[in-house]
């Protein structure tokens, strides 16, 4: 039996759901500028020298390029099941190839399942903590306000699972505006600073990131687990391949999402090497001072929907866990009429 024909013509749909994906999938990596740079600076404790910070700029644009370009947009979404993607679609995948080894193919499959586990732990934590770092933000602008804090996370939370029932199209279109909006404000930050400093930009170069590394190798371990925040929320986007497709999401990612990044992260960067006593908040000092309160705003706003990726892709992989039967049957909501992917799992 033929699907129905779509009601829209192929470049409108494509545009649709390529402007979905801007809101729902890249909502989590979207936000890391927020604290990325902040924490390998402050936590991590990398000093604030010209040689270091092009050093961790290159780090970061690299480790953007192969984890999340080459790795997941352009590798990992090639292995998809009927049109499914996550760790259980791979399982899947990995279990036919290794069928005639027994011994690998438990192994295997208790990976999956392991990581599969994890990932569900990361849904639950990731939207509470999100949300509650969004709503702090009121603090700057109210501190009247703290009391307030966990009541209104509570709310935005119950409002945020309650719309999941609309399913991820109706939700891609409302939060794809506001992410849209998002790249484009981290794009023209980033240029403002670049503009005044652009040798900032010979940290394209990987060289940089060797140099640090072989200079540093401690303290470039322990900065690592700081730069790989720039690539959190990485692992949704091939999760949440059924709710949008492959092509949406590449087109997303490559026309919007790594550009304004890899500007953005570039002039917090330029900012450091001339005001090196920004990194207390690299993110908020990088704006004028009259666009202080819109961008707590946005930044708040941005924060509550990158809770999304991940629970988009955790409805995904439960209905594949179910069809291969290492979940119980669950009631399984289709959302869409033209996306069998987009669906609504009501005990999730």
């Amino acid at each position: 039996m033929q699907s129905p024909p779509s009601a829209l013509p192929t470049g409108a749909k494509l545009a649709a759901l390529t402007f979905g994906a801007v809101g729902v999938v890249y909502g989590d990596i979207g936000t890391s500028p927020l604290y990325a740079l902040k924490e390998v600076f402050g936590h991590a404790g990398v000093p604030l020298t010209h040689a270091n910070i092009l050093g961790i700029l290159s780090l970061v644009f690299w480790t953007m390029t192969v984890i999340v370009s080459v790795k997941y947009v352009v590798l990992i979404l090639r292995a998809d099941n009927n049109g499914e993607g996550g760790l259980i679609a791979m399982l899947a995948l990995a279990s036919v190839a290794v069928r005639r080894k027994p011994r690998l193919r438990v192994r295997l499959l208790l990976l999956g399942i392991f990581g599969t586990a994890i990932f569900f732990g990361d849904g639950v934590i990731t939207p509470a903590i999100s949300v509650l770092s969004a709503v702090e933000g009121l603090e700057v602008a109210a501190p009247g306000l703290h009391d307030f804090v966990v009541p209104i996370t509570l709310v935005v939370l119950t409002a945020l699972f309650a719309a999941q029932r609309f399913g991820t199209g109706g939700i891609g279109r409302f939060f794809g505006p506001v992410m849209t909006l998002w790249f484009v404000v981290l794009a023209v930050l980033g240029v403002m600073h670049i503009i005044a400093r652009p040798d900032v930009l010979v940290a394209l170069s990987p060289h940089h990131a060797l140099r640090f590394v072989w200079h540093n190798p401690r303290l470039a371990f322990v900065a690592l687990g700081s730069v790989v925040l720039c690539v959190t929320g990485a692992e949704a986007l091939y999760a949440d391949m059924g709710h949008f497709g492959k092509r949406p999401i590449r087109l997303a990612w490559f026309g919007l999402a790594m550009p304004a990044l890899t500007l953005h992260y570039f002039g917090q960067g330029a900012m450091l090497l001339d005001r090196p006593d920004t990194v207390k908040n690299p993110f908020y000092e990088m704006a004028p001072e009259w666009a202080l309160f819109p961008l707590i705003g946005l930044a708040t706003l941005a924060t509550v929907i990158a809770s999304q990726a991940l629970i988009t892709a955790a409805f995904s992989i439960t209905k594949q866990a179910t069809q291969l039967g290492y979940l119980p049957r669950l009631r399984i909501l289709h959302t869409s009429v033209r996306e069998t992917g987009q669906i609504y799992v009501p005990f999730v």
